[in-house]
């Protein structure tokens, strides 16, 4: 199940479930569009690959009682999390493969 995690790692933005300004990459590590365009121009500072739009879960059950989705069963994380890299790893990782389109990394 995918996590959706609260906040940007990088500025600490408020990202709720529904928000449209949300990219992860393909470990979930999460990012506010600002961030990851302005930033890390599409790099996950993580594992090196690309950043794509996150997905919004509905907040509804629409299949309900059949099958139990939606954020009232399946909510979003609230633990907050922080990149570990530092400002110079990041810089570092951004410019060694922002060149690179992300299906060649």
């Amino acid at each position: 199940m995918l996590e959706l995690r609260p906040n940007c790692e990088l500025c600490d933005r408020d990202l709720p479930p529904d928000s449209g300004d949300a990219l992860i990459c393909s470990y979930e590590c999460t990012y506010c569009s600002d961030c990851a365009n302005r930033v890390l121009e599409n790099v996950c500072p993580t594992c090196g690959g690309g950043l794509s739009p996150r997905p919004i879960r509905p907040r509804n059950a629409y299949r309900a009682p059949i099958l139990s989705l939606g954020l009232g069963f399946h909510p979003a994380s609230e633990s907050r999390r922080h990149s570990r890299w530092s400002g110079g790893e990041i810089t570092a990782m951004t410019a060694r493969l922002k060149a690179v389109p992300p299906r060649e990394r």
